[in-house]
């Protein structure tokens, strides 16, 4: 549906938060069944060593900029106008935009209790949103009579959007696997956005969003669970982009 940029062989969508909104927003319209992923270095170093997974980020309807090194990747190759589609911001503009088109809403994920209260905090903030269900899954893939349940439910609920907040790359192949055996139009995965607006977890200052350093404040508050992904990834990420964008290296988009 949009340009994308080659970010070591992932197809990150050339979008900003407008036009990310726009391309949603006609989606749900049309009603055109797809799956969003909101993917950064953390995605795309999942996928250096998963081509399963790689084709999952490739097959989506978007696979928005959600860190700023993609965004700088995108304007390295020319794209001025590409700037960061953040899946927290994202949730909210969503929301808002569905306050007068009638939009509705289920999310799926989260810790016990987490997806109700998520539904409670945002229709305190956007009064007119229509969150037709919740569903919290176990950690674990769901078994026959779970998958038959969450079929049940979104049956009878029937939203537009359905919210997903596992982590990556966990949601980004339950996306796949599930967008064609669930009645909703658009899947969008958002990972810790579920806890940001629960008001579980907090969010970075947005200078350190904006700078790149929002991997940093994640990783002072839960060194112990995000150690191992942040100092491992983020040089890896460097060196290999350095490759790319020297040409010593081709990462072929397929």
């Amino acid at each position: 549906m949009t340009n994308r940029v080659n970010v070591l062989g992932v197809g990150i969508s050339v979008l900003n938060l407008r036009t990310a909104l726009a391309a949603i927003a006609d989606a749900v319209r049309a009603r055109r069944k797809g799956y969003i992923c909101v993917t950064g270095v953390h995605g795309v170093m999942e996928a250096q060593d998963d081509a399963a997974f790689k084709n999952i980020l490739n097959g989506a309807f978007l696979c928005t900029p959600d860190g700023m090194p993609m965004v700088w990747a995108g304007k390295i190759n020319g794209h001025r106008d590409m700037s960061r589609v953040y899946g927290p911001d994202l949730m909210l503009d969503v929301c808002a935009w569905s306050e007068t088109s009638g939009c509705k809403h289920f999310f799926y994920g989260g810790a016990d209790g987490v997806a109700e209260l998520l539904k409670q905090k945002l229709q305190a903030k956007f009064p007119k949103l229509a969150v037709s269900g919740t569903f919290t899954p176990p950690f674990r893939p769901l078994n026959a009579a779970e998958e038959k349940d969450l079929q049940a439910q979104l049956r009878a609920a029937r939203p537009d959007i359905l919210w997903v907040g596992l982590s990556t790359p966990k949601q980004e192949k339950f996306m796949a696997e599930f967008m064609p055996k669930l009645d909703v139009t658009l899947m969008i995965g958002v990972g810790a956005a579920f806890d940001f607006h629960a008001g579980r977890t907090r969010q970075a200052p947005r200078w350190m969003q904006r700078g790149g350093l929002e991997w940093l404040f994640r990783l002072a508050c839960e060194p112990r669970r995000l150690g191992k992904r942040y100092l491992k990834n983020n040089p890896l990420f460097a060196w290999k982009i350095a490759g790319q964008l020297s040409g010593l290296k081709k990462y072929p988009l397929e």
